[in-house]
């Protein structure tokens, strides 16, 4: 007698959940400094530095937790890990609104950073591909569309909470969003224990799993990419109007031709989400990388409309987020995808928490120029590893 394979949780009701917690997880961790830095600044009188900075300590404690994230989530326990997940960043936020003095601040933001990495997008990556095995890669691609909303969405929110609350009101609204609204969503959305129906290396045995031979020169491959195309995304979010006002822009006119870059991420993931999967994964990694160069090599070039260079260099970091989910199941399958893109996060998000401060150093000593160089050189370095990816996959199978 055969078992009925268990019935996987409808995408309609799993992707938007998960899209609305995609949202306020971004918008209440990587986005939220941007709006509440100086507020918090002129409340308290703590140094700025310091005020930012906490954002890079819970990112590097967020690369540390991935694998043991990644490895959970592999066991069958995405639904427990998203969930914790919201509930470790509303404690976070709820200590960042309760501190009165810096470190407290900084303890907030190290909760933060463990709840960054158990809902985010490795970890819902690695849920998603846990539930539907090899066919996830659709369903990736649309929770990142829903996830490129979260800056056009909680920048107005929390800078219209700032004015009305304060920034300490705003924290412990923002703790009550991810406790009580996107907590329940996660647990709606996946079934407690969710795992795929078809056959999978079990227990501790796929635990063990390692990468050999020519799989592990693909796998330092693909983690270099990730690294770099996650530093500089870091670097540019952070620096992006200075390099701008280098070039001869306004701030006026920095901010509306930096404003291009969410649409063009929007608009790239529309058209991955409207192929339909039929191309391989691995063109949407090259395509990311690509236009992720090609946009600031047009930029250093003087373009002189740089809305031009800038939507090429959105584009790419919008495919870039999709390529990061999808292209670990192309290449190592869905069995040890979890324990993959987990491995890969921790390198990832270090270099995302470190990139920004060392181009701030950079610029203190050579100037936006030598940065924005310096960017171009690491952009143009991952076009050529890319290649070398493309021929050490070569024409195998995609692994099942």
């Amino acid at each position: 007698m055969h078992t009925a394979a268990p019935r996987l949780p409808s995408t309609w009701r799993v992707v938007p959940a998960l899209g609305v917690m995609e949202i306020f997880a971004w918008g209440t961790s990587y986005y939220l400094p941007a709006v509440l830095a100086e507020p918090i600044r002129a409340d308290t009188g703590w140094p700025l530095p310091w005020i930012v900075g906490a954002l890079s300590l819970g990112m590097l404690v967020a690369g540390i937790a991935a694998p043991r994230i990644g490895l959970m989530i592999g066991r069958g326990n995405g639904r427990a890990m998203l969930a914790a997940g919201c509930g470790l960043m509303a404690l976070g936020l709820a200590l960042i609104g309760a501190a009165g003095w810096l470190p407290m601040f900084v303890i907030g933001w190290l909760v933060i950073g463990l709840g960054m990495g158990a809902c985010l997008y490795d970890a819902a990556f690695a849920a998603l591909t846990h539930i539907y095995g090899a066919s996830a890669r659709p369903i990736i691609t649309r929770l990142t569309l829903w996830g490129g909303f979260a800056s056009p969405i909680c920048w107005p929110i929390s800078a219209f909470l700032e004015a009305l609350l304060g920034w300490r009101g705003t924290c412990f609204t923002y703790a009550g969003v991810m406790l009580l609204l996107c907590l329940p969503l996660v647990l709606f959305a996946l079934p407690p224990g969710a795992r795929r129906p078809e056959p999978t290396l079990a227990g501790a045995a796929a635990e063990r799993v390692a990468v050999a031979g020519r799989e592990r020169a693909t796998f330092l491959l693909y983690a270099v990419i990730m690294t770099i195309g996650g530093a500089t995304a870091s670097t540019m979010s952070v620096h992006l109007l200075t390099l701008l006002q280098a070039r001869g822009f306004s701030l006026a006119e920095a901010v509306t031709v930096a404003a291009v870059v969410g649409p063009a991420q929007v608009a790239s993931r529309l058209i991955e989400m409207a192929g339909r999967g039929r191309h391989d994964a691995l063109w949407t990694l090259g395509a990311a990388v690509a236009m992720m160069a090609a946009g600031l090599a047009l930029l250093i070039a003087g373009w002189l409309w740089a809305g031009v260079p800038l939507a090429l260099y959105g584009a790419g970091t919008g495919v870039y987020s999709i390529a990061r989910g999808t292209v670990p199941l192309r290449l190592f399958g869905p069995a040890r995808y979890a324990q993959i893109i987990g491995r890969v996060a921790r390198p990832n998000l270090v270099a995302q928490a470190l990139a920004p401060s060392l181009a701030a150093f950079a610029v203190a000593r050579q100037g936006p120029d030598m940065m924005l160089d310096m960017l171009l050189g690491i952009t143009c370095l991952n076009v050529l590893v890319f290649a070398v990816l493309v021929r050490v996959v070569g024409r195998e199978r995609p692994a099942a």
